[in-house]
């Protein structure tokens, strides 16, 4: 079962408000219309979970495949948790709303799910001068009520500059927005709870705004806002570049640049990975697996060593 291949996975995608075409275009995915602004990649989440594409479990979803061969992932018996993590990428063709994540204690106690929302976003393209929110200048939770009441979002939200290669850390209670022109890539727990601060007043084709969620937002967000200190690190095997975006509580995040042959052995868990650029191949006791820009796959519990061989750059992560 799996005890010598990868677990290849079809991204779900979501129509949204500010979608766009980069999916299809920098990804070449069939993705369903002009406005798609999600591909859940790896994701075991009910809201859009991820298909396998290859070996036994193959027609399955990654959420059958951690509730029925939990050995996959080295789950113990007695877990009765959900997969813990969801790798995205958003086409933001434009604005995304202003919004606040909960973290686990808020979200299990008042809105009976299993995980907040830390998440973490690499910038894989965005176009000049492209920006986007994290944090605000509040100084205390009735300043910002008092903001968020009288709309002084220029004097409220922190804007920065971002470009490709950037990386953000983004805790449960933290403020932010991704900006139009971007494209990203998301390591997050999986949780698919939102609390929209600000929506720019923008209405759907039926002339309705979007629902915001003002009180709870309040009540879920960091004040006074504090950027996250990450430590970086970067390491070099053979052939292959990893440099560490962030080690936290929930999940670590790796970016890797491959130029050549490279060997690994497998230290945790499993291992999530994404192919941003190029192609290479992937051997696992003997067999060969073609991986190019767009793959998305797990490598199982159970594999001991693996190897690289070729010119990629991914982002992989683990719990």
């Amino acid at each position: 079962m799996y005890n010598n291949e990868p677990i290849f996975l079809q991204p779900v995608f979501q129509e949204r408000i500010w979608g766009g075409k980069k999916l299809q275009s920098e990804f070449q995915y069939e993705i369903p219309s002009e406005q798609t602004g999600e591909a859940w990649v790896i994701s075991a989440h009910s809201n859009g979970p991820s298909m396998i594409k290859n070996g036994p479990l193959k027609g399955k979803t990654l959420a059958d495949a951690w509730n029925e061969q939990g050995e996959l992932f080295n789950k113990q018996p007695d877990n009765d948790e959900e997969y813990p993590l969801l790798v995205k990428i958003l086409d933001a063709a434009d604005d995304l709303s202003v919004q606040v994540h909960p973290n686990d204690q808020f979200a299990r106690k008042v809105e009976g799910v299993p995980f907040g929302k830390t998440e973490c976003w690499y910038v894989v393209s965005a176009e000049d001068g492209a920006e986007l929110v994290l944090g605000h200048h509040a100084k205390t939770q009735e300043e910002l009520a008092q903001m968020i009441e009288q709309g002084e979002w220029d004097k409220l939200l922190r804007r920065i500059k971002v470009k490709a290669g950037d990386f953000v850390y983004v805790p449960s209670g933290t403020i932010h927005a991704i900006g139009k022109g971007i494209v990203i890539l998301e390591t997050q727990q999986s949780s698919d709870i939102t609390y929209r601060v600000y929506d720019y007043d923008r209405t759907d084709n039926a002339g309705n705004k979007r629902e915001l969620h003002l009180k709870r937002s309040i009540q879920v967000t960091t004040v006074p806002h504090q950027d996250a200190a990450v430590e970086q690190t970067e390491n070099m095997y053979d052939g292959l570049i990893e440099k560490r975006l962030v080690e936290e509580q929930y999940f670590t995040v790796y970016h890797w640049n491959l130029n050549g042959k490279a060997s690994r052995e497998l230290n945790h868990d499993f291992l999530q990975v994404s192919v941003l650029e190029g192609q290479a191949i992937l051997t696992i006791e003997g067999q060969t697996f073609e991986i190019q820009k767009g793959t998305h796959f797990i490598i199982p519990n159970g594999i001991r060593e693996y190897s690289l061989d070729g010119q990629a750059e991914f982002i992989v992560s683990h719990v």
